[in-house]
């Protein structure tokens, strides 16, 4: 077997893990070679399928904890160091990234290198196909250049063994990846698949990725330009049901699964099927025995409005004088991603002694017992939690959404206002439909004006809630030049409304009481805008070069 086929087998592998039962009688794989694979639909269908695995899975989610929404309880996470600056050219996760996303790229240069060699398959078929894998190759391409910015652009197969030479500069990549999504959206049909074919790509995915990676890079116009014409396929549109106190939530749950066909939100996720294909979410959010691995910031908690629309500090709806209060009057999507008092959970024994229904949440818990979740900075997530699977382990079903219409407006309408264009119209179309949804107070940019709210402050503070716990965060400080966020103390709660302050009263804490998590953060200007070239990378190919400040 040649080495360019045994890299499609490995993901042909992975990929088998996580797919439809249909697709898993097949001819075996280790009989394939060059002149008998790339010959009928079918083979192509199965290679282009197990390029799918590498859009990250519950990897989306943990992408948060490299930012200041959230932060996982052990010490020793990979995106909690990567948040820290703590790290240095030779951390192993640094490398596994570089390999894991040129393995990708490797398997889907593969697959444009061969699939027109067969026949008996129409033309609109494999061009599908190829829109496909370029978008897919492009999106590990979009992961790579924000972590690393100049990168080697390889296109053609390559042995696992080849060095790559020179990395090409930062816009050269960007120019690169716009180009295939471009392309990638002529090739590939309007409609989002269904069927057997059910959360594969479309046109919409590679329009909403080249928005995404525009935006990124600060090119307004182009940002502007992908996002509107994701809008006007008229295709995609808001998840609700008409519950404005449970869609937003719902979307994250079962009831939010591509296959149950009420979500024409989501244009790209990691689609799950039970006993198939499963993940540990749930759980390990809320896990009954040990402490939560997710555990949201004060510093998100802050970020929601009150629900008159002005920010915690300038409403006198706002109150801190209980721990339930925190929930009140605010932007109805916190207690749909922030677990309130009197929520149903399955964190079991909560903080507070006398609460005696182990299904309804109370209080947060700081001390570890084994009889419930314990959280380190007095919150718990409920987005993206299924009550039913927290005990259970690692049989969470629902899918993971990697982009979806509502990054999309929200995409559209920071491109109009950086280039100074923004109307009311356009914060109705997009924000206000987001607020529209969960029943929360529309933006007025006239009250804004009055009420000395910036313009700019508030389009990322949506941004912000909307996607919270969906990975982009750390990408958003980045790309805003916003790198000082990242080296703040990681804070929780005041520790005056613990049920039991007592139980905290040996817990660092701020000047106000807050209690601080983790300190010894730092972000370096220049140099932790990007990663270091990982050091056994260079020492492969020390053409490479390594970013500023990482040497």
């Amino acid at each position: 077997m040649n080495k360019r086929i045994l890299y499609i087998c490995v993901g042909l592998v992975i990929f088998i893990s996580s797919c439809r039962k249909d697709f898993l009688d097949r001819t075996p794989l280790d009989t394939i070679s060059d002149g008998t694979f790339w010959n009928t639909e079918e083979q192509l269908t199965l290679a282009v399928n197990g390029l799918y695995a590498n859009i990250k899975n519950n990897n989306t989610v943990a992408l948060d904890q490299m930012g200041d929404n959230s932060i996982n309880s052990a010490t020793g996470d990979s995106y909690r160091i990567f948040g820290s600056g703590n790290f240095g050219a030779d951390l192993a996760s640094v490398d596994a990234e570089w390999r894991s996303q040129y393995a990708g790229i490797r398997q889907a240069n593969v697959f444009l290198a061969n699939y027109n060699q067969a026949t008996g398959v129409s033309q609109a078929v494999r061009d599908q196909m190829a829109g496909e894998a370029k978008t897919i190759r492009a999106y590990m391409y979009m992961n790579l250049v924000c972590y690393f910015g100049d990168l080697p652009i390889v296109t053609k197969p390559l042995n696992i063994d080849e060095l790559y030479g020179p990395r090409n500069p930062k816009k050269e990549v960007i120019d690169f990846i716009l180009n295939e999504l471009e392309e990638a959206a002529s090739l590939m049909q309007t409609a989002p698949q269904t069927g057997k074919k059910l959360g594969r790509l479309s046109k919409g995915a590679a329009l909403a990725f080249k928005s995404r990676i525009a935006l990124f890079d600060g090119r307004w116009a182009v940002a502007e330009k992908a996002a509107k014409d994701v809008m006007d396929l008229g295709v995609y549109s808001l998840f609700s049901t008409g519950k404005p106190g449970e869609d937003y939530n719902k979307l994250f749950s079962y009831e939010g699964k591509l296959s149950r066909g009420a979500n024409k939100e989501t244009i790209v996720a990691r689609m799950n099927l039970a006993d198939v294909s499963m993940h540990n979410i749930s759980r390990e959010s809320q896990v009954p025995d040990q402490a939560s691995r997710y555990n949201p910031t004060k510093a998100l908690i802050d970020a929601y409005l009150s629900i008159d629309g002005l920010p915690i500090e300038k409403s006198p709806l706002y109150k801190e004088d209980t721990y339930a209060n925190l929930f009140e009057n605010r932007d109805p999507r916190m207690k749909q991603t922030i677990l309130a008092p009197g929520s149903l959970w399955g964190g079991r024994k909560d903080g507070n002694p006398a609460n005696t229904d182990p299904n309804v949440f109370t209080a947060p818990k700081f001390v570890s017992d084994k009889l419930g979740s314990v959280t380190t900075t007095g919150f718990y997530f409920t987005k993206y939690v299924e009550v039913d699977a927290v005990g259970r382990v690692s049989k969470d079903e629902n899918d993971i959404h990697v982009m979806r219409f509502a990054e999309v407006l929200l995409n559209y309408v920071e491109a109009k206002m950086e280039q100074g264009t923004l109307t009311q119209a356009d914060v109705d179309v997009t924000i206000n439909k987001l607020r529209d949804r969960v029943g929360m107070k529309r933006m007025e940019l006239t009250e804004l004006a009055l009420n000395g709210m910036e313009v700019k402050t508030e389009i990322r503070r949506e941004r912000r809630v909307e996607l919270a716990r969906e990975g982009q965060r750390w990408y958003d400080i980045i790309r805003w030049k916003q790198g000082y966020l990242l080296a703040q103390d990681v804070k929780g709660m005041k520790k005056s409304l613990a049920a039991v302050p007592s139980q905290i009263s040996k817990f660092a804490a701020d000047a106000n009481g807050y209690i601080i998590v983790m300190s010894g953060r730092q972000f370096v200007e220049t140099k932790h805008y990007l990663w270091p070239v990982p050091l056994i990378q260079l020492q492969r190919n020390p053409a490479l070069g390594q970013n500023p400040g990482w040497n």
